[in-house]
């Protein structure tokens, strides 16, 4: 008998697995057995390269999520190139920064047309899929310490994430009966291109590491696990929730 977390015959997609905590998840999911078609911007050449090596099969699939034209194309070429889509993990996104009183409408619209409204519409689509075949699925967003706070100066990304928060429910909520379970995973304070700035700020980054338990940033792969958990019939019970893995920022 297989484990509770064994992804074998399942398959992924990941929005965003370039690098970072997207990259992470894909190669867990694929370390946990899963197949996994990897979408980024550019090429995710070397997701696909190290699916492959863990003895998986990858599919790298070229999309830009700043608008919803491509997402019924990435559950179709998913299907077509791996044979069904079980797992969705919404992670692609981007943050501006500016204070509220300068914030442009440009700026407020490239980050929830991204985080907020591309989460949606490929939620949408591959859930349609999934309703379809008749096998289940699991959909999870990558929310954001932002999805229970209000940061500064990142009104935009406060706004997508929260709504994303607020979604993965009213998701869970509908979908649930169809055999599919809509969940959250809100990162911490983690290493990546999108935390650079704080990162290189000696006042943000000492306050940051002063209030987190752990006392370290996260890396991307600490995410990894909570996916796979997410992602596998130990969790199909689960719906609806948003899990921090945040190395106790929350708890302070």
């Amino acid at each position: 008998m297989s484990h509770p977390f064994d992804l074998s015959g399942k398959v992924a997609a990941v929005t965003g697995a370039n690098t970072g905590i997207g990259q992470a998840i894909a190669l867990a999911l694929a370390a946990a057995g899963a197949d996994v078609a990897c979408i980024g911007r550019s090429d995710p050449v070397e997701t696909v390269a190290q699916i492959g090596a863990l003895g998986r099969r990858a599919a790298a699939i070229v999309a830009d999520l700043s608008s919803i034209a491509p997402v019924v194309p990435i559950v179709a070429e998913t299907v077509a190139r791996l044979g069904r889509l079980d797992i969705l993990v919404n992670n692609a996104g981007t943050i501006r920064r500016s204070a509220a009183v300068d914030f442009t409408e440009d700026d407020w619209d490239a980050v929830v047309d991204t985080n907020l409204k591309t989460a949606f519409f490929l939620s949408q689509a591959a859930a349609r899929h999934m309703i379809a075949a008749g096998h289940g699925g699991r959909l999870i967003n990558v929310a954001s310490m932002l999805s229970f706070q209000g940061g500064i100066r990142v009104a935009s990304y406060t706004a997508s994430k929260s709504g994303l928060a607020g979604l993965t429910k009213a998701l869970a909520n509908e979908w649930a009966p169809h055999g599919l379970t809509v969940n959250a995973i809100a990162p911490g304070y983690i290493a990546t291109n999108n935390t650079a700035a704080l990162r290189a700020d000696p006042e943000r980054d000492r306050a940051i590491l002063d209030r987190i338990p752990a006392k370290r940033w996260g890396e991307p792969g600490d995410i990894g696990g909570a996916a796979v958990f997410l992602a596998s019939d130990a969790a199909t019970y689960v719906q609806g929730h948003v899990l921090a893995v945040d190395g106790g920022w929350l708890a302070r």
